[in-house]
């Protein structure tokens, strides 16, 4: 069984370890002396690895260590094939005895790997890691699998990831019982699955959140692999994809081999009910569904016709805005009825009524007795916003948008005005377009190019609007210039080979944020003006059912999220941009989308 010796316990053999007096308190280690910068590592191991015939009961494992230690994690002394129990764990002395709390399965290899788990009682220092294999049977499995286990958004490699192996080929295994096989991510998102069979396997990847190896569509994320996989590689101590590295140590991180990649995806839910019913104002309310995609037969309000309600989706169809288009009196209790298809008890959509009942509350009443000395200017005004951005007023112009819908609207009274660098004034045109996702929203664009250095001013005259509650606007002035700093910087994109819808944003250096946005299926040139200096990164997503949105994936129907890109310059994911530049980048679609 030399095979299975790890090599840390070779080159410990080689060293003369200085042991301290003992104290009487055994689990700790003595005090004093220089600062401890070494990590503990394993000096024996009772009974050795790669041990045959374990009892099913009763079996425990003795690791020594260099020094005194302490358990940091109890969760990362991780079993593969892994109990609902997770092992147990004490210290005695410089040793770690581990148990289980549960019988072990009959003729079955074991793993049982410390990461993250293990540190010195004094320093702190982190052990480094170890996978101990022993087996149940007369013989170990020797095969083995990797991978990486990345953000379907960034593509930034997930640490802590749960990654699982299943014989059971059923897309329902993963939801219903414990895997064959399971192991945690390190910090570069990388996984061995050693000492398995040598059989097809499905491969899953979940952030686990309560730490029971199985699958909460609910709450966590999921990764698979939607072929059948069977391993090729062959495990080993002096596999250098089963060594433990210093995840500092890039070179070595990245020189493992990794086999397959897991995009982490948040499901959108798939069990529909309405989850929230929320009266908004006298004459509008929203309803919040559990998943995207609500069915709906037919929705009225009990005293209004359906020329006199006015409904919205968002854009994934999981929440409805309603307004009641009346001058009558707002009614006390607004009853809704919902004819929609429910998930029923079995999984399925079902068609079902639901009678929402929204009472009128004090913050919704505006002309009760009790509450008109506060009223406040907003409640009797055709409420909005209005606002232009200098940065990106180019691209998506001035945005006007209103609480509530409007009934009446003079857009031609509305005076655009450009003043030149010699302060003359001129009257500008523009065009006005409603939002195809938002019917309170618009979008008044100039027709004519912007110039550094000109002032650009819309003015919205008194009365303009009128909104459902027959209320009226107030004027209000919007002026905007085009940036002047001389240190911002623009990058141009020329984008060919465009043979799918995609969509271009923009990052910055951490990737958190979404600067702009294009979205093409078509050749040409996207222009990002007034760039401060710095780095930043070009994220292209593959737009597959042309919606304009970024979608997850789906397990259940075996579909993965949309692929994402990154622009890759030099090796690098990210373009550094001097200030003062304009910088002219090529990209080409079908050469990024071909890329392994």
């Amino acid at each position: 069984m030399k095979r299975f010796l790890p090599l840390i316990l070779l080159v410990c053999g080689c060293l003369l370890p200085l042991f301290f007096p003992s104290c009487a308190n055994t689990t700790q280690a003595p005090s004093g002396g220089k600062k401890d910068t070494i990590p503990p590592y394993i000096i024996d191991i009772k009974p050795l690895p790669g041990v045959v015939g374990v009892p099913l009961t009763g079996a425990s494992f003795v690791f020594t260590f260099s020094e005194y230690v302490t358990i940091k994690t109890p969760t990362n002394i991780f079993l593969s094939p892994p109990q609902k129990r997770t092992p147990k764990s004490r210290l005695r002395g410089r040793s770690l005895i581990v148990s289980f709390e549960e019988p072990l399965l009959p003729n079955t290899t074991y793993t049982l790997s410390f990461t993250d788990a293990i540190a010195d009682a004094n320093e702190g220092n982190m052990f480094a890691g170890y996978t101990y294999v022993f087996s149940t049977g007369e013989q170990i499995d020797t095969m083995m699998m990797t991978g990486t286990v990345v953000n379907c958004n960034t593509l930034a490699p997930v640490k802590g990831a749960t990654v699982v192996l299943y014989k059971d080929h059923r897309d329902s295994a993963i939801y219903q019982g414990p895997p064959y096989a399971a192991t945690k991510t390190d910090d570069w998102g990388f996984f061995v699955l050693p000492y398995i069979q040598d059989t097809l396997y499905r491969l899953y990847a979940i952030k686990d959140a309560n730490n029971d190896n199985l699958y909460d569509s609910e709450s966590e994320q999921v990764a698979f692999i939607d072929s059948l996989l069977r391993p090729v590689m062959v495990a080993g101590d002096t596999v250098r994809e089963m060594l433990k590295y210093d995840m500092l140590d890039t070179v070595r991180c990245l020189a493992r081999r990794s086999e397959h990649e897991l995009k982490l995806f948040r499901e959108k839910p798939s069990r529909q009910y309405i989850v929230k019913k929320v009266r908004a104002s006298e004459r509008s309310a929203y309803l919040t569904f559990h998943a995207p995609g609500a069915w709906i037969d037919s929705l009225w309000i009990r005293g209004y016709r359906d020329d006199q309600l006015i409904s919205q989706f968002n854009i994934l169809q999981d929440s409805l805005e309603l307004w009641i288009n009346s001058r009558r009196a707002a009614p006390d209790t607004m009853r809704i009825y919902v004819n929609y298809r429910k998930t029923d008890s079995l999984g399925r959509l079902v068609p079902d009524q639901e009678i929402v009942k929204l009472p009128m509350t004090r913050e919704n009443r505006t002309y009760s007795k009790s509450t008109r000395r506060d009223i406040k200017h907003d409640d009797t005004t055709c409420v909005y916003t209005f606002k232009a951005e200098p940065e990106n007023v180019e691209q998506e112009g001035f945005i006007l948008e209103f609480r509530n819908p409007i009934i009446s609207e003079q857009f031609d009274s509305v005076q655009f005005r450009i003043i030149n660098t010699r302060q003359r004034e001129s009257r500008g045109e523009f065009t006005v377009e409603q939002d195809s996702l938002n019917l309170r929203r618009y979008i008044l664009r100039p027709k004519e190019d912007l110039v550094r250095g000109f002032e650009y001013s819309m003015k919205l005259p008194y009365r303009a609007f009128r909104d459902i509650n027959g209320f009226y606007s107030d004027s209000a002035l919007v002026k905007v210039s085009l940036p002047t700093d001389e240190s911002l910087s623009v990058l141009e994109l020329e984008v060919s080979g465009v043979d799918r819808k995609i969509i271009v944003e923009l990052l910055g250096e951490k990737r958190d944020r979404v600067l702009r946005t294009y979205v093409t299926d078509k050749d040409g040139t996207l222009r990002f003006p007034y760039l401060k200096a710095g780095r930043y990164s070009i994220r292209i997503t593959e737009d597959g059912n042309r919606n304009s949105i970024v979608d997850t994936g789906s397990l259940l129907e075996h579909r993965q999220p949309e692929s994402v890109v990154f622009l890759e310059i030099s090796g690098s994911q990210y373009i550094n941009i001097p200030a003062s530049t304009e910088l002219v980048q090529p990209m080409n679609i079908g050469e990024l989308f071909q890329k392994p």
